[in-house]
């Protein structure tokens, strides 16, 4: 039978001896140990510990001096530990050291040239990973072009389906709302000089060469590059995209390009309707709330918009449309192996793709206006 452990605690002037008894592990049933407060004395200067009778000892010998020794801390009163057993003093002064270190807030708050560091180290990161999926997505397509690539012809379809027909509608309603919005706010400015006809000028050449693509592309970002981003990130947590490498399908070629392939001939189709419909909207501020006629607003957009505007749009949407699938798949196919991975790749790719399409569109701005188209 162990042995049972017990605990007693005797004063010797003034200091306050702890004799241990027994056996101290976790095998013995745990016995009923004194406070150790209750005999301190306003004399106790000190304490002190005796070890002789201690039969055997472990970890939760340990936590046992651990707890008078907070005890003693508590109340300013120092710990002999010379008693001890050399193992016990060693372990003992890890555990102090520890409790006693100040904590390590260089992690929590590294610094603002840290914090910089750090943010330019990521973006180094990830551009690297960027020029590195585009050089796999220009062999992917060299590979198709040259008829090596595998994918079912019916996943481009489906695909070619999910981002042109099923998007067309919030495309619409939101394109139609920013053509009526340009053309309100436009109207209250151009009353104030009497030109309120040059409205359709502003919504026709708004909605041709910014707005129609950029909100295209920005909507295809929330819905179609967030879906690929979950879809492929789905499959690396299910392992779908290893199986595929096992069975010498390249995943690039597979998974990629027809999801790829569908958005770039999409986005141009989806921009000139956006568009069509935002001069619509445009046309019912015009013709409802400043009393122009339809057929002047007409010919006014009619004059005010050429096909160089248009070749500006589709331009901008195909390079959207790349951007917005680009970003999807790299998010998907480098995603994480859990669910948390996959929302962050998600978000992400959507983050990803709207501030790439503003600062390609700010980009080609200014590089179609120095060329004057």
């Amino acid at each position: 039978m162990t042995p049972d452990c017990s605990l007693q605690a005797k004063h010797n002037f003034n200091t306050l001896c702890l004799t241990f008894l027994g056996s101290w592990t976790i095998q013995v049933e745990p016995c009923a140990l004194p406070d150790i407060a209750q005999f301190f004395t306003p004399q106790t200067k000190a304490i002190s510990f005796n070890t002789k009778h201690l039969l055997e000892w472990d970890s939760r010998f340990l936590v046992e001096l651990s707890r008078i020794t907070e005890i003693a801390e508590n109340h300013a009163i120092p710990v002999d530990t010379q008693g001890l057993p050399s193992g016990v003093r060693k372990l003992l002064q890890l555990t102090l050291k520890k409790n006693l270190a100040p904590p390590d807030n260089t992690l929590n708050n590294p610094g603002i040239l840290a914090e910089i560091g750090m943010h330019v180290i990521e973006l180094w990161k990830q551009s690297i990973e960027m020029l590195s999926f585009t050089g796999e997505i220009l062999l992917s397509y060299i590979r198709f072009f040259t008829g090596r690539a595998r994918f079912l012809k019916k996943d481009l379809s489906f695909f070619l389906y999910n981002c042109g027909p099923q998007a067309l509608p919030i495309v619409a309603l939101i394109s139609f709302l920013v053509g009526f919005t340009l053309a309100f706010i436009g109207a209250v400015q151009l009353k104030m000089f009497g030109a309120d006809v040059y409205v359709a000028n502003l919504v026709g050449l708004a909605m041709t060469r910014e707005m129609g693509p950029m909100m295209a592309a920005i909507i295809m970002a929330g819905r179609t590059g967030a879906s690929y981003a979950a879809q492929l990130g789905t499959m690396q947590v299910n392992e779908e995209v290893d199986a595929l490498q096992t069975m010498g399908i390249n995943p690039l070629d597979f998974l990629v390009l027809p999801r790829l392939t569908a958005l770039i001939i999409m986005m141009p189709l989806l921009a000139i309707c956006a568009d069509f419909i935002g001069i619509l909207g445009g046309f019912f501020i015009g013709c409802l709330s400043l009393d122009i006629s339809p057929v002047l607003y007409y010919e006014q957009t009619i004059n005010a918009i050429h096909l160089n505007h248009f070749l500006v749009g589709m331009i901008k949407s195909v390079v959207f449309g790349y951007l917005v699938a680009f970003c999807g798949c790299l998010k998907g196919m480098h995603c994480g192996r859990s669910a948390d991975a996959v929302g962050k790749a998600t978000t992400s790719a959507v983050v990803t793709a709207i501030v790439l399409i503003v600062i390609t569109d700010a980009g080609f701005t200014f590089f179609f206006n120095v060329i004057g188209i």
